[in-house]
């Protein structure tokens, strides 16, 4: 596979996956806007020959659909992985034909590892005194709080015993020579900085843009607290992953990098940053986070920098994490044995809805594996979990709805954890990293038959009722600040009497429209503890016994961030310049205001 960004590039040009605009274009808010329009029709990687006042080009979209992330990572790590589980479940007992059945398994696994030299590309050129101002960092979106850097691969070591973390954490070029550090409450990255400042020692970061892209994916992995993210990259390209030792620096670099760049955390120092239109399709607000002073930036002598845009699915993110969904899976039976399948739906953000086929075997045991994925890594930070013990296609998210609802007692099998931390990014809950949690259960037979068709009359105040699946229902509301309790006085409608979920919204017409704009409309405006009602509940035994229709109130409401959409100026250049950018034709222009919601 790929060892550095220049031979997959190379592939993608010869594929015809790459496009190269030598039109000069500005890093502020006019290349996102472009990226964002060709991945909403589908359209290839961009090389930027000349972004506007940065020394390097730039290149983007380069995991823009499912057939690049393919070329960028190959079958090899998935094939690996799911011979080494199958191996695990079947050599005990070891005979000598299933370890020589293994035998490649083996030589596989004598290329994972690291190869340490002295030098390397990324260090043609070293420069102390350079400035972040020479890099074509990008603004995404109008309200941001700045230029952020969108692919940045934030390597850092454990103060004390040196293990490692390479986590994908937003950077914000705060000036020439200052980047925020956007470490979460559970990355690697923020316990390896609140020891450091335990300790009071002094803690360096390196970021690597470009690269092998098996580095990107195991940046962005979730893997456990103590695997290291190298390892993983190694793996996946199939060979040692060669680093770099710069000399005095703190850190090896790794060496296929395009650019490196070094410098020590501000002990104790947390600067505001942000606000930032993040992959839910929303800006996160302005928060106080560390900051790193840069030291130095490394890299090759024709450097080319990576960036990525996030904002409404489906952008790059989406189909990367899918990819590393599909890698991950055949461990998920291995460190969970009661969990047969597992699939985050990257429409909601992933950390908001996730479906799990598990095993059922003795009453009540699809609760240990509620708490074992809602306790996994993060897999932790899922907000509500589907589960059911059939053999469904939990990517076939509406199948998968249906047949949970078919089977689900809200009596016994909906469940709501409330004073839980929260996704960082996710602004549902009553504060930053604190929410709740949930799950429904929909196990063995059907105890109903679902309705498909709405026929009733709806309360005041409730305008339109559109049916997404068999079972649920979606309802336009009053406004929410007119209206907050308008959920509650919906259930109680006798004409929801045959309908056990109801989803509360601003526009039903636009929120079913699309399985797509289904899921983005509902998971990313609730938070459990506060937005499910259901027509009655009461405790019994410490618990809540919920009597349907249950309610999802997943309107807008007062204090969320603001959805995003692009400017009308630069929305205007882009229009007025694409045959400038593309004067050869054969690229199209998609909506970047939807995305591929509507797909």
């Amino acid at each position: 596979m790929h060892r550095n960004l220049r031979t997959f590039l190379d592939e993608l040009r010869s594929a015809g996956e790459l496009v190269e605009v030598d039109a000069p274009v500005d890093p502020k808010l006019e290349v996102a806007e472009i990226h964002r329009r060709v991945i909403a029709a589908g359209g290839p990687a961009i090389l930027f020959r000349n972004p506007k006042g940065a020394r390097f080009p730039l290149v983007m979209n380069l995991f823009g659909n499912a057939r690049r992330v393919e070329m960028g990572f190959g079958r090899h790590g998935q094939n690996f992985l799911k011979k080494l589980v199958h191996t695990v479940e079947t050599i005990v007992p070891p005979t000598f034909q299933k370890v020589w059945e293994a035998r490649d398994l083996a030589a596989a696994a004598f290329k994972v590892g690291m190869r340490r030299k002295t030098h390397g590309p990324v260090l043609e050129v070293r420069n102390r005194s350079a400035s972040l101002d020479d890099l074509p960092i990008i603004t995404s979106w109008p309200e941001d709080g700045g230029p952020f850097i969108t692919w940045p691969l934030v390597y850092t070591q454990h103060p004390e015993d040196g293990r490692h973390n390479l986590g994908m954490y937003r950077m914000q070029a705060h000036d020439s020579e200052h980047l925020g550090l956007h470490f979460q409450i559970h990355k690697g990255c923020g316990y390896h900085l609140m020891e450091a400042e335990r300790l009071e020692k002094p803690f360096p970061v390196t970021c690597f843009l470009g690269g092998p892209p098996a580095l990107i994916a195991s940046a962005i992995a979730p893997l456990p607290e103590n695997v290291p993210e190298l390892l993983l990259a190694s793996l996946l390209q199939d060979a040692p992953l060669k680093l770099a030792q710069a000399g005095d620096n703190a850190h090896p670099f790794v060496a296929e990098c395009e650019f490196a760049i070094h410098g020590y955390a501000l002990p104790k120092e947390r600067w505001p940053e942000g606000p930032f239109g993040d992959h839910y399709g929303y800006y996160s607000l302005q928060h106080e986070y560390p900051v790193m002073k840069v030291r130095e930036i490394a890299h090759r002598r024709d450097a080319i920098y990576p960036a990525t845009v996030v904002g409404k699915p489906r952008q790059e993110d989406f189909f990367l994490g899918d990819f590393l969904q599909e890698l991950l899976s055949p461990l998920f039976p291995l460190v969970m044995p009661t969990v047969r399948d597992l699939w985050s739906y990257g429409e909601t953000g992933y950390h908001s809805l996730a479906g799990a086929v598990v095993k059922d075997r003795y009453p009540r045991e699809a609760m240990v594996s509620a708490f074992r994925i809602l306790g996994e890594g993060q897999l932790s930070l899922t907000k509500f979990l589907l589960m059911t013990d059939g053999n469904v296609d939990l990517k076939d998210f509406t199948g998968t709805l249906e047949y949970v609802l078919a089977r689900t007692d809200f009596a016994t099998d909906l469940h709501v954890i409330g004073c839980t931390s929260m996704d960082t990014l996710d602004y549902a809950g009553p504060k930053v990293n604190e929410g709740s949690k949930g799950f429904l259960m929909g196990l063995g037979d059907p105890i109903r038959d679902l309705p498909g068709q709405f026929r009733g009359e709806l309360p005041a105040g409730f305008e339109n009722a559109e049916v997404f699946c068999r079972g649920c229902l979606v309802v336009d509301g009053p406004d929410y600040a007119n209206e907050p309790g308008a959920a509650r006085r919906l259930v109680e409608s006798k004409a929801l009497d045959d309908w056990p979920l109801v989803i509360l919204v601003d526009d039903a017409k636009t929120a079913t429209a699309t399985e797509a704009r289904f899921l983005w409309s509902t998971f990313t405006r609730f938070e459990p503890a506060a937005d499910i009602h259901a027509r009655s509940g009461e405790i019994r035994r410490n618990h809540i016994s919920y009597g349907g229709p249950v309610a999802i109130d997943s309107r807008m409401k007062p204090g969320y961030p603001d959805e995003l959409f692009c400017d009308e100026d630069t929305s205007a250049t882009v229009t007025q310049r694409w045959k400038e950018y593309f004067p050869g034709g054969g690229v199209e222009m998609g909506n970047s205001d939807v995305g591929h919601l509507d797909d």
